[in-house]
């Protein structure tokens, strides 16, 4: 059937026209809904789900254009695709983004209360959620919207619980005392991975603590020194010679008074500072649990804001750092504090508020690590193991993993899945289940949500109905194929998914990882906005279109390194769309009339014809192979040089002349091969820019509705020609050097020469002579003579190619000597080809072990170099006499 729209394009290219209302066909159509269709294999993408922060960046534009590239290839290879959307709540960020802005009301949360709270962050959530569908649309991406899902929503929710009941169950999720990473500005727990070092110029403060009923003193050091209001001892090595008399006594702390004790533990290490340790177990982790060897009280002493509490005197109520000022001075003021050395030290900052982290004791949920981390490492060592690319990737991973410490898992906000544990009021048993306990009266909810994360790495089989095992999506589309992402999150997210993914379904989530880096600026610098660097992706797609952003960030990277945004850069990928465009529209102009029907390649074809179709086969096995390798780069530079260079430089510019001319029969040739290749050329472009193909193909001779569901090209043996190819490579040098020859003296393509070419043997005659139309239009010449011996004027330019001299008389244009310099440069050139490839022949070991096909190649190589470097000095010879 032929469903093609009048077969003209406008004369120039404009982005957001040819992209206007694309996007809604594509959704109409419906053909990015996955069809659950048993004879084809299904394959699977989750999105990973942005949050409902705010709208997206470049960043979240190269993974999900990643994303969209892979799955809009697969459906053309005639996959089941399900690529399914969806967004995180993401907790701490999106809470503080809503309290800031009721701050601007002049109101908190605490004034709505949290019922009022939680509508309000809804609210915002489907404000925000609408922007990054927009922009979803904006860049093409073909989701499945019928199957979006949120972090939040019913199902997802059910399927928390159920994880968290069954860990609890397992002795796998326990709540505990233990040092964590506190916010003090948004009041929450925080893992250790959301937290940020950055290096910080600070103090070591030198202290001298009193030893009682003794003139002694034992000197200590500290960057907080407003901690050691909560010190419940000093420690050394049990080893250290110069303290051992002093281990059980007691010392006296300044400004507190209490008496503490100094204890013998192998965590000192002698060698740094005096060998002393103050210890604080309710503010250092490592303090923590050397108070736990030697049973230590816990003292804290500060409230939850940051602020000095009850226990730590006449400090109360001044926040920390304001603390640590006045306790610096009355220190010194009591000649305790002797000595202060500045230190350049890393300090942990809250990833969400930028505030610095407080080590503080709470009681908080934890997950038990080590079984989860330990699965998931030896799946590692299985044929079913996820792959990384980079496969570096994984060594990150696992050092990750195979270090991992217990993660807290409760958050102090409101916006979140709320834990599902509940505290008898009088007699203080905890009570887990999906459900409040029937006498709820008695029963306080604990007033926690999880951590983001936790749902989050539920994502790729929450999604798809699981716990209901037998969801008929979980059991088509799970586990899912590839998952996009960057490098930053590969602790935070990938790691969580893959051990839970294993804990609860016994598979792994995904086939592969392919990890991408950082967009930064044209200087290298992570965008960011306090350099005010940042790009926002809908400026890109408003000036040059979301084809060429699109195109830009595929192939402006390898796997895993990071992209430079450059302006210029998108610039020429927009150039390259016209190009495309502007080529299309010239072949449109002679297919008018042209129906899908009426392609016929059966018939007699020219050179170009022949190499062209080799071509196109080339590039399909090219562009197929590095997509499914996620090598956008190399698939995308190799589809650049063809549809540039060959398909538009040389192709079209030779079509014309059968075209243009008288005889019918090869016209229809040439009209079915050009149809063909474009149809062929748009189908391999679509992946990477979808809206400038789409709309192309609805104008070229097509079947089918959409390019999104047309097949995916595959190599047509018939078509391929190596002889034709050669014979057409050995044209393109010929007219190449002729038209370098005219440069080099100044003589323009409009001034007829005379151009004689000196064939090896008849044969290549006879192929020159089949090609002289091409020869006479490209070349221009007065005379041209083909021939196995021409008489060669002493006064030419001279040229090698393939089997074959060329020669140009020049006289009166050409500088003598420096044509013999042109000629020594181009024998230099050819001396170092020779060399290049005879050494690699001359290597055993590749010989023996590359492909014979490949080995081959290389003797074919030599056999060239060897051909034309013989041929260039044998021209030298002959000019020097």
């Amino acid at each position: 059937m032929d469903n093609q729209q009048a077969n003209t394009l406008s004369t120039k290219y404009n982005p957001q026209e040819v992209e206007k209302n694309r996007y809604q066909f594509w959704l109409e159509g419906k053909y990015f809904e996955a069809k659950d269709d048993p004879n084809k294999e299904p394959y699977t993408i989750v999105i990973p789900p942005p949050n409902v922060t705010g709208k997206l960046h470049l960043g979240h534009a190269w993974d999900t254009t990643m994303q969209d590239t892979i799955s809009r290839m697969k459906r053309m290879q005639g996959y089941d695709v399900l690529w399914l959307p969806g967004m995180d709540h993401a907790g701490i960020a999106t809470q503080a983004r809503v309290e800031a802005t009721l701050r601007e009301q002049g109101i908190s949360r605490y004034d709505l209360g949290r019922e009022k709270f939680v509508e309000k962050v809804w609210e915002w959530k489907e404000e925000y959620a609408s922007f990054i569908r927009e922009q979803w649309g904006k860049l093409g991406l073909g989701v499945d919207y019928s199957r979006e899902r949120f972090t939040m929503d019913k199902g997802l929710s059910e399927a928390v619980k159920e994880v968290f009941i069954r860990l609890y169950e397992k002795g796998l999720i326990y709540r505990g005392e233990y040092i964590i990473n506190w916010d003090p500005q948004t009041k929450t727990a925080l893992s250790d991975i959301e937290v940020i070092y950055k290096e910080i110029q600070g103090n070591f403060y030198h202290l001298r603590y009193p030893i009682k009923d003794s003139d002694e003193f034992i000197e200590i050091a500290t960057t907080r020194p407003e901690t050691m209001l909560g010190d419940t001892a000093i420690a050394v090595h049990p080893e250290d010679e110069r303290y051992k008399h002093l281990v059980g006594k007691t010392v006296v702390l300044p400004i507190v008074g209490r008496e503490i004790k100094i204890v013998a533990d192998d965590y000192v290490d002698m060698e740094f500072g005096s060998g002393a340790v103050k210890i604080t177990p309710a503010h250092d982790p490592n303090d923590f649990e050397i108070g736990n060897r030697h049973q230590l009280e816990r003292v804290l002493v500060m409230n939850e804001d940051g602020t000095m509490n009850e226990n730590a005197g006449i400090y109360q109520g001044l926040d920390r750092f304001e603390c640590r000022k006045q306790i610096i001075k009355d220190l010194q003021d009591a000649g305790v504090l002797f000595k202060i050395e500045e230190h350049v030290h890393q300090v942990g900052h809250s990833e969400r508020s930028g505030a610095v982290v407080e080590p503080y004791l709470s009681t908080q949920w934890f997950v038990k690590m080590q079984p989860l981390a330990n699965a998931a490492i030896n799946l590692q060592e299985e044929e079913g193991k996820v792959n990384f690319v980079p496969n570096r990737f994984e060594k990150t991973y696992l050092h990750w993993m195979e270090n991992i410490r217990d993660w807290c898992i409760s958050r102090q906000l409101w916006w979140g899945h709320r834990i599902p544990a509940w505290y008898h009021k009088e007699t203080k048993e905890i009570y887990v289940g999906k459900e409040a306990p029937a006498d709820i009266e008695n029963w306080t909810q604990d007033e926690d949500v999880l951590d983001t994360w936790f749902s989050s790495a539920l994502w790729p089989f929450s999604t798809m109905g699981w716990p209901d095992e037998e969801s008929a999506d979980f059991k088509r589309y799970f586990p899912t194929d590839v998952l996009v992402t960057g490098y930053d999150i590969i602790f935070f997210w990938v790691s969580r998914m893959i051990f839970q993914s294993l804990e609860f379904t016994e598979e792994r989530p995904f086939k592969d990882v392919l990890i991408h880096g950082l967009i930064r600026d044209a200087q290298g610098r992570k965008m960011s906005k306090s350099l005010g660097n940042g790009v926002d992706p809908m400026d890109v797609i408003e000036k040059y279109g979301a084809d060429s952003l699109r195109y830009f960030l595929l192939t402006g990277s390898s796997p895993g390194q990071d992209l430079r945004f450059q302006w210029e850069n998108v610039e020429a990928t927009w150039n390259f769309a016209n190009k495309v465009w502007n080529a299309s529209r010239f072949s449109l102009m002679n297919l008018e009339g042209f129906t899908y029907e009426d392609i016929d390649l059966t018939g007699e074809k020219s050179i170009a014809d022949k190499w062209i179709l080799t071509r196109l086969n080339e590039t399909i096995e090219h562009v197929t192979s590095n997509t499914n390798k996620y090598e956008f780069g190399e698939a995308g530079r190799y589809l650049y040089n063809f549809i540039w260079d060959d398909l538009c430089d040389w192709y079209i510019e030779m079509a014309k002349l059968v075209l243009y001319g008288e005889d019918e029969a090869q016209k229809k040739t040439t009209r079915s091969v050009l149809a063909h290749v474009l149809d062929q050329t748009m189908r391999m472009l679509h992946p990477y820019m979808p809206f400038i193909t789409e709309e192309i193909w609805q104008k070229l001779p097509h079947e089918g509705d959409s390019i999104t569901v047309a097949k995916w090209p595959e190599v047509r043996k018939e078509f391929h020609d190596l002889e034709a190819a050669n014979e057409m490579k050995r044209l393109v040098s010929i007219i190449r050097s002729v038209r370098n020859i005219r440069a080099e003296v100044d003589t323009p393509m409009s001034k007829q020469i005379t151009l004689f070419i000196q064939a090896e043997n008849e044969e290549v005659v006879r192929e020159l002579e089949n090609e002289r139309m091409y020869l006479e239009r490209f070349c221009n010449p007065s005379e041209l003579v083909i021939a196995t011996k021409v008489e060669v004027p002493d006064q030419a330019m001279s040229a090698v190619v393939t089997g074959a001299q060329l020669y140009l008389p020049l006289e009166g244009l050409i500088d003598f000597e420096k044509e013999i310099a042109r000629l020594q440069n181009e024998l230099a050139k050819w001396k170092k080809e020779v060399d290049f490839v005879q050494k690699k022949l001359s290597n055993q070991g590749f010989v023996a072990k590359a492909p014979a096909k490949l080995v081959e190649e290389e003797k074919q190589k030599e056999e060239d170099y060897l051909d034309k470097y013989n041929k260039v000095k044998q021209r030298l010879e002959e000019l020097q006499g």
